[in-house]
């Protein structure tokens, strides 16, 4: 039968090994050498905590279906109702609209949430300004002054979401910044 091959390894270096034991103070100059060097730091495992950001998900789906259900006057027309040039432009803007509060959803976090909270806030009181336009366009008829005010609502609210993502990543690059200077 074959021995393992530690076994063959030890037989090979027998009498070869140094048995001796090391000196009194080897261990005190390894421990002062070992206490000289930097220590290790360990960074902290950090939990997700899905609750935020499905709060902040479940909020806004909450406002958009509050916008959609919500019409304080059942006349008021609709920025598509125009035209089908105004038909694709409320389009564009309200996939885009939809895209970046997915964005901001995907990227948000216990230190990003007070933005986000204000963001949401601020897009009610717009989309409550939506609201007064499309009563305002059902009542002048196309007004191209009400048709330029809808379509410049839209704009502030992609403006207003770029700039919430902009914060959110400015947050985020100072916690990496202060992450990887401790």
């Amino acid at each position: 039968m074959k021995k393992d091959d530690i076994e063959q390894l030890f037989d090979r270096l027998e009498g070869q090994l140094s048995t001796k034991e090391p000196s009194t103070d080897h261990q005190t100059r390894f421990l002062e050498k070992l206490q000289s060097t930097q220590p290790v730091k360990e960074t902290p495992v950090r939990k997700l905590n899905w609750w935020k950001p499905l709060a902040v998900a479940a909020s806004l789906a909450l406002v958009f279906m509050v916008s959609l259900t919500w019409n304080t006057n059942p006349d008021a027309k609709e920025l598509a109702d125009v035209s089908p040039e105004m038909e694709q432009t409320q389009q564009f803007f309200t996939q885009t609209i939809e895209k970046e509060l997915f964005e901001i959803n995907a990227q948000a976090t216990p230190e990003t949430q007070a933005v986000i909270d204000d963001a949401i806030k601020r897009l009610g009181d717009l989309e409550a300004d939506y609201n007064n336009l499309k009563s305002d366009l059902a009542e002048s008829g196309q007004d191209k002054r009400v048709i330029y005010a809808m379509i410049n609502n839209f704009q502030n609210r992609i403006d207003l979401l770029e700039q919430v993502l902009e914060h959110i990543d400015a947050i985020k690059n100072l916690n990496e910044l202060k992450a990887s200077t401790l």
